[in-house]
């Protein structure tokens, strides 16, 4: 559909394991390629079906709501289809099948698979072993990297830019796989990084070594107060699933949580994110705010998805 053929030549047939793995061209080729397909989202335009015939393997080891059904309706809206499970315990793998079985029966079925594991590190095996492209809905605590590029797709869409913003991440920090992968994209971008959460949920030491070492490492507060001025604010949920210890859980599950009060002081023009799903930490109060696109982000997982279903799988042109 998109006239890009610079991004369908990079992206073509290529997995999506980490936002480490693309370079900033090949991250702005993509978010402006998006762009053609949020009418086609929106309702407002017809698109041909340019993955007719294709098939998109589903594999969630992990709960997943916006990911799974956001791929899905990617994937049909391109005329495509899908195939898959979204309960580990419903397949082989509950018979003790290993995961690298399970992706070389399953490419077997498929055109593209999208792997959710709990486990860190497990997207890269399956790509490794895969002779179809890999993405990457998650592993672990580690990436999402689908997730940063409708992120970065709904900055960009708000703010006007990516150059010349401050983000404050805020919340779960040490275990918020999509703070990884979008602290990580932002290094190709003239931003300013702001850490705000408690003392046992700061980064974890490769990633803050990562930003230290560009220059990156930005200012690392426990109090939203102390953040200074900000653009965006990225909010995420404390993961009760992530913590070893149930009882370090306890101790900060309620302590970071944002309502219109506390947001008032950054002005209007604030933009807060959240990847979803939240408990409690941003008041219903927020939602009606002009800078609350958490919702517009959970829209904007189809369009990004669209185009880069169309550019691996080839439709694009």
């Amino acid at each position: 559909m998109a006239d890009v053929p610079d991004a369908a030549q990079a992206f073509r047939g290529r997995s999506v394991v980490s936002a480490d793995d693309f370079s900033k061209e090949e991250v702005l080729a993509l978010l402006d390629a998006a762009r053609a397909y949020d009418p086609v989202q929106r309702g407002d335009a017809p698109l041909p079906p340019s993955l007719q015939g294709r098939v998109l393997g589903l594999l969630f080891f992990e709960p997943s709501t916006r990911t799974r059904l956001s791929f899905e309706s990617a994937m049909l809206r391109l005329g495509g289809s899908v195939l898959g499970f979204s309960d580990a315990r419903q397949s082989s793998f509950s018979k003790g099948e290993s995961l690298v079985d399970t992706i070389r029966v399953v490419e077997g079925y498929c055109d593209a698979i999208v792997l959710r594991h709990p486990r860190e590190g497990a997207a890269r095996l399956a790509a490794e072993v895969a002779g179809i492209p890999i993405l990457n809905g998650g592993d672990g605590s580690n990436q999402h990297p689908t997730q940063t590029m409708l992120d970065l797709y709904t900055i960009r869409e708000a703010a006007g830019a990516l150059d010349g913003l401050r983000v404050g991440f805020m919340g779960d920090l040490r275990y918020g796989r999509t703070v990884h992968s979008l602290a990580s994209a932002l290094l190709h971008f003239d931003v300013d990084l702001c850490f705000i959460g408690p003392e046992n949920l700061q980064l974890p030491s490769d990633l803050r070594d990562t930003l230290k070492a560009a220059g990156r490492l930005g200012s690392e507060v426990e109090l939203l107060s102390d953040a200074g001025a900000l653009d965006v604010l990225y909010m995420t949920r404390i993961q009760q699933e992530r913590f070893p210890d149930p009882m370090d859980y306890e101790r900060v599950r309620n302590a970071y949580r944002v309502d219109r009060a506390a947001l008032e002081p950054f002005g209007p023009d604030l933009k807060v994110l959240h990847p979803l799903p939240r408990v409690n930490e941003v008041a219903t109060d927020v939602d009606d705010l002009p800078g609350a696109l958490y919702f517009q982000q959970t829209r904007n997982g189809v369009t990004v998805r669209m185009a880069l279903l169309d550019l691996i799988l080839g439709g694009a042109s």
